[in-house]
C-alpha cells in the first residue's frame, strides 16, 4: 500500500452540537453536505485500489458527495459505541460525572443493542482495518468517524488507542497516513478543504 486516505464525514446536527454520535444514524446537515462536496477535488482523477466506508448514513452520504463510487461497506468503520452516553454532550455528562474524559474514563453501559465499547474494543476494530488495508496495493480510502479515525491513526503509529486524544479531527476533513523510510507516519492531518460559508 502506498498511502491511506481518511475522510471524516460531514457535519450532522449532533456533531455540530457536540453530542456523542456513535450508532445513531443521523443525516448530514446542509453544511455537512457542502463539506462532503468540498472533499471531491482532492480525490478527483485519482485511482484507488480499495475504498471502505462505514455503514452509517453520514459516512455513505459523504462518500457519494465526495465522488467515491464502487466502495465497500465495512462494519469495522462504525464510530465508537458510546453506550449510555449516546446523544449526550461532554458538558452534560460532566454534570453527573465531574471531570469525565472519554479517553481516560470510557463510557457507561447502554442497552442490549448498543452496550458501549472500551477503547480496547475500538482499537481491535481499527487493527483489523489496518491489517486489511496493508494487504492492498496503491492508495486506499476510508470514510468514517472522528473518534474511530483518531484511534485508527494512533494504532497506525503503534500507539495505545488513548493517544488518539492528541489528534483532533474536524468534520469534512481529509487526512493521510503513509510511510517514511518504511516506518508508519502521518503525512497530513485534519487538512482543511475549501469551506462553505457558515
Amino acid at each position: 500500500m502506498d498511502e491511506l486516505i481518511l475522510l471524516r464525514h460531514g457535519e450532522t446536527e449532533w456533531s455540530r452540537d457536540g453530542r456523542h454520535t456513535g450508532r445513531t444514524d443521523l443525516p448530514l446537515t446542509p453544511r455537512g453536505e457542502e463539506q462532503a462536496r468540498a472533499l471531491a477535488p482532492a480525490l478527483a482523477g485519482r485511482t484507488f485500489s480499495l475504498v471502505l466506508v462505514g455503514p452509517a448514513l453520514r459516512a455513505r452520504h459523504t462518500a457519494g458527495l465526495a465522488g467515491l463510487t464502487g466502495y465497500e461497506i465495512d462494519p469495522d468503520l462504525w464510530e465508537w459505541d458510546y453506550g449510555g452516553y449516546e446523544g449526550i454532550s461532554t458538558p452534560d455528562i460532566r454534570k453527573g460525572r465531574p471531570g469525565w474524559y472519554l479517553w481516560d474514563d470510557g463510557v457507561i453501559p447502554g442497552d442490549a443493542e448498543h452496550p458501549g465499547e472500551t477503547a480496547g474494543q475500538v482499537a481491535a476494530r481499527a487493527d483489523r482495518v489496518i491489517a486489511r488495508v496493508l494487504g492492498s496495493e496503491g492508495t486506499v480510502v476510508l470514510v468514517s468517524h472522528g473518534h474511530f479515525l483518531r484511534v485508527l491513526a494512533a494504532r497506525w503509529l503503534g500507539l495505545p488507542p488513548r493517544d488518539g486524544r492528541f489528534l483532533k479531527l474536524d468534520t469534512g476533513t481529509i487526512s493521510t497516513l503513509g510511510f517514511e523510510h518504511e516506518e508508519h507516519a502521518i503525512v497530513r492531518w485534519n487538512a482543511p478543504v475549501a469551506r462553505p460559508a457558515s
